[in-house]
């Protein structure tokens, strides 16, 4: 099997894109249609790119982000968490990973963690910031591995089911 990492036009492939994570996330119809437009307004924002991973043509992963903007939604919701610990500094000068995401049949593959050190390492900012659903998994192993720590935890996004974790770690990404 022929896997290949690289630019990613996230607009013209969103569909793929978003097929992707329903299955790794477990998103419904509904819920993948908020994402679509959320994920087309994001790659208007300067600064924001994308990677793919495809097998054989077929996109398998996908990472997305963009350089931290303290007026964008993400940042308005995690800003008090990170404040109360004297952490809200970590939203300056950072690159956010805003979606990360293996198809499950390619996951343990070292996917997730070569498309994350690519984009990361394009990033003229100093660390990375991200959120990932605050349960002990292997995607929060993963970050962690690479040099991530928790900020704040228990942070409560509206609408969504599950408290997040904000992790951030300084760049580049510590390597295994």
């Amino acid at each position: 099997m022929d896997l290949v990492i690289g630019p990613l036009d996230l607009s013209a492939h969103v569909d793929e894109a978003l097929a992707v994570q329903a299955v790794a996330f477990g998103l419904g119809p509904d819920e993948v249609a908020v994402r679509r437009q959320i994920v087309l307004r994001h790659m208007t924002y300067p600064g924001a790119r994308a990677l793919g991973a495809t097998a054989d043509g077929h996109l398998v992963g996908f990472v997305y982000g963009m350089p931290n903007d303290r007026t964008h939604w993400w940042s308005t919701v995690v800003e008090p968490y990170l404040r109360a610990l004297s952490n809200d500094h970590w939203l300056d000068d950072s690159f956010v990973i805003t979606e990360l995401h293996v198809h499950p049949a390619y996951q343990n593959r070292g996917l997730g963690r070569s498309l994350i050190t690519t984009i990361t390492d394009a990033a003229a900012e100093p660390r990375s910031i991200l959120s990932a659903i605050d349960t002990e998994s292997p995607a929060r192993a993963l970050y962690r591995s690479l040099g991530y720590q928790d900020l704040a935890r228990q942070v409560l996004f509206p609408s969504a089911p599950k408290p997040y974790a904000v992790m951030g770690a300084p760049l580049p990404l510590r390597r295994r």
